[in-house]
């Protein structure tokens, strides 16, 4: 298994985030986590990036511990964080090299890469621009580039298409979803927009911390006699909604 969660659990102070959560994902494949606000996706990210250290469960990537081995576990990741995390005042092609610095990459190893990586996303000739002076989406394109220039095994995407037009969305989805089928990248996909997610994806659906349903998207529809997975979402979430006194 490329990721495998066993009894995942976190807690806020006296707040509860995440509790019992448990899931596989296998190598090369496309899941959707798909919660609202507030379900756990951060928190899930966080651990699994290891920004916060695990309270309860496990994590292993690819058989390895997070625990134990977690330089190991971390260079086979790559991530996109919700907030992005670029310098605004560096061009492209230095805030990809400064990644690559940091991954220990050789300096003409990390120039052919971002080449190859920014010309696959359809921005080699913004290789030199400025950050600040591209837009949202091409600034997304940039943070997948360099999210991919290590070469991981498993691409993390919390909520990176939020705030960029319908179509933008669309064009770095098919994308991501293309890195599944061509390198044989796995993918979390974290979000909250349905629209995103097609009937064959596997969804994992995150509730107030807990993992309420994980099959397919049509599937889920099926099995809740939705018309739609806006319906099926609401359908397996309306039942751990707590009584009105």
């Amino acid at each position: 298994m490329a990721i495998v969660v066993e009894g995942l659990g976190f807690n806020y102070g006296r707040r509860t985030a995440l509790t019992d959560l448990s899931f596989q994902l296998h190598p090369g494949s496309f899941n959707a986590l798909l919660g609202p606000n507030g379900a756990g996706k951060s928190t899930l990210f966080g651990l699994l990036t290891r920004l916060l250290a695990l309270q309860q469960g496990d994590i292993r990537l690819f058989g390895l511990p997070v625990r134990q081995h977690a330089g190991a576990v971390m260079r086979r990741l790559g991530v996109v964080f919700q907030q992005g995390t670029l310098d605004l005042d560096l061009s492209v092609a230095q805030n990809l090299a400064y990644h690559g610095a940091l991954q220990g990459l050789a300096r003409h190893e990390v120039n052919a890469r971002m080449c190859v990586e920014l010309e696959r996303l359809g921005l080699g000739d913004r290789l030199h621009e400025r950050v600040r002076n591209l837009n949202g989406g091409h600034r997304r394109r940039v943070e997948i580039a360099r999210a991919l220039l290590h070469r991981p095994s498993v691409l993390l995407l919390d909520e990176a298409t939020v705030g960029l037009d319908t179509q933008t969305r669309a064009a770095l989805n098919t994308y991501v979803r293309r890195l599944c089928q061509d390198d044989g990248l796995t993918v979390l996909w974290a979000t909250h927009l349905i629209e995103e997610i097609n009937p064959q994806d596997r969804v994992l659906l995150l509730h107030k911390g807990r993992l309420h349903a994980d099959d397919s998207a049509a599937a889920l529809c099926q099995s809740t006699g939705a018309a739609s997975l806006t319906q099926a979402f609401a359908d397996l979430t309306e039942s751990t909604l707590e009584p009105q006194s």
